[in-house]
């Protein structure tokens, strides 16, 4: 993290994310599903390190977003074998598919993906991300999922 950030980090307690790429405002009804992906860079380490963070996060999201959770999310450690990708992985089945994530422990960067045939709002998504990780950016990208 360059110092800048700690800086602004320190004196807020929260640094605004700079957020690119473009998704829909609203979503077709027409289409068989909906997938957001997510690329974050440095987030915050102690943040995306805490299996605890990652579950309230996931819980909280699936509620935000009008989902309704099959079962409980599945959190564990991976790539261990490798400290550059090592860190927790997330997967939530949803009723309408599932989120999944994975979180770097070296760099703080993270990945998250909701994919649902039910539509759902991406601003949402970040809003939650920025709140639960802090990450300095993140690349959105969204496709309409139609065979």
């Amino acid at each position: 993290m360059n110092k800048s950030r700690k800086v602004a980090r320190h004196m807020t307690g929260r640094i605004k994310s700079r957020v690119r790429g473009e998704v829909p405002r609203k979503m077709s009804s027409t289409k068989w599903g909906y997938h957001l992906t997510l690329d974050c860079m440095e987030g915050d380490k102690q943040k995306i390190g805490d299996r605890y963070n990652i579950r309230r996060f996931v819980k909280q999201l699936v509620k935000d977003i009008d989902m309704i959770p099959y079962g409980e999310p599945w959190i564990k450690r991976f790539a261990t074998h490798d400290p550059i990708k090592g860190g927790y992985s997330l997967c939530q089945m949803i009723q309408t598919s599932n989120i999944t994530g994975h979180f770097v422990d070296h760099n703080g960067n993270f990945y998250i993906d909701v994919f649902s045939c039910k539509p759902f709002d991406c601003s949402t998504v970040v809003q939650l991300v920025e709140t639960y990780f802090q990450p300095f950016e993140i690349k959105q990208h969204f496709t309409y999922r139609n065979a």
